[in-house]
């Protein structure tokens, strides 16, 4: 494998995390997993698991081999890149990357996995803000394609060659955001997706499975294919201009949460890992749709790769 690093520490265990160990081992470097939390590692083993047994079911124990679990920061002390993969709370990560400074090699380069957090607050903890970056993975980590890699205003051109080369050596597709916005690319579009269908639900204009059902079997099946600028493209600027023109006054545009959400959080139907949010999630259905799902986005990506390399 030619990667530009040679081995790499992963912070947190969680589902993402375990999802960028996993990737990365698989693909044959040496990888360090680390996570203090009792139990935390055991579970990252489970994920692990079976994740590979979805898609590299003969090389589980091989890739296994490559993860080495610890639970101190003094582990990442000699890895060329560190991936902090914990929970989304601005002090947490700047405590974390506060103490890998002090304990990695000047020449490391640190990387905080976030769905939207600053990247240039977060950096603030550092000394090395030119090798520091956002890569933004998606769940799950090993087996979606794409990373956000994002700059803090101070990161070098070589930390982000760096950091896309790798990513592209194990398989993703990495994509710049330049500047350091709330939320980079994919969320901001994600959100504005999510919002209206969330007020749609409310205002009970259709059934939170026939919502689904329009965004997979429309949207869904043409976005694989073709972005939005694009289709905007094919469909004609001015025919969108024109529905636009009378569409976006009734848009939802709201800039809090809707009731209805904070209604879901208010009584603990927080989704899947509650089993309760806009759909009932009972345990062995949450464990065979992640199973399912991982297996089907492996097909989907593996045939779009098909369409464009043949």
């Amino acid at each position: 494998m030619d990667l530009p690093i040679q081995s790499l520490a992963v912070v947190g265990a969680g589902a993402m995390g375990s999802g960028i160990a996993a990737l990365f081992a698989a693909q044959g470097l040496d990888v360090v997993l680390i996570d203090p939390v009792p139990g935390a590692l055991e579970r990252a083993a489970g994920v692990i698991d079976r994740q590979l047994g979805v898609y590299a079911p003969d090389a589980v124990a091989e890739t296994r081999r490559r993860i080495r679990m610890e639970a101190g920061l003094e582990a990442a002390c000699s890895c060329d890149l560190v991936i902090e993969a914990i929970p989304e709370k601005l002090e947490l990560k700047r405590d974390i990357f506060a103490r890998l400074d002090t304990l990695c090699r000047p020449e490391t380069i640190f990387a905080t996995n976030t769905s939207g957090l600053s990247i240039n607050a977060i950096a603030q903890a550092v000394t090395r803000r030119d090798r520091f970056v956002g890569t933004h993975f998606f769940t799950p980590a090993d087996v979606i394609p794409l990373v956000e890699v994002v700059r803090n205003d101070d990161t070098s051109p070589a930390t982000v060659e760096r950091v896309m080369a790798a990513l592209r050596g194990v398989g993703k597709r990495p994509v710049l955001v330049n500047r350091d916005i709330p939320g980079f690319i994919a969320n901001r579009i994600q959100h504005a997706l999510a919002r209206e269908a969330i007020s749609l639900l409310e205002q009970g204009i259709a059934s939170a499975e026939d919502i689904d059902e329009v965004v997979k079997w429309s949207l869904g099946i043409r976005l694989a294919l073709t972005g939005p600028l694009e289709q905007r493209d094919m469909n004609g600027i001015d025919v969108h201009h024109a529905i636009a023109t009378y569409l976006y006054p009734d848009l939802e545009n709201r800039t809090t949460p809707s009731p209805l959400l904070a209604e879901k959080v208010a009584n603990g139907h927080i989704g899947a890992k509650a089993g309760q949010g806009f759909y009932a999630w009972p345990a062995e259905r949450r464990e065979q749709v992640l199973r399912d799902k991982s297996a089907a986005l492996g097909d989907l990506v593996a045939w779009l790769n098909s369409r464009q390399t043949g």
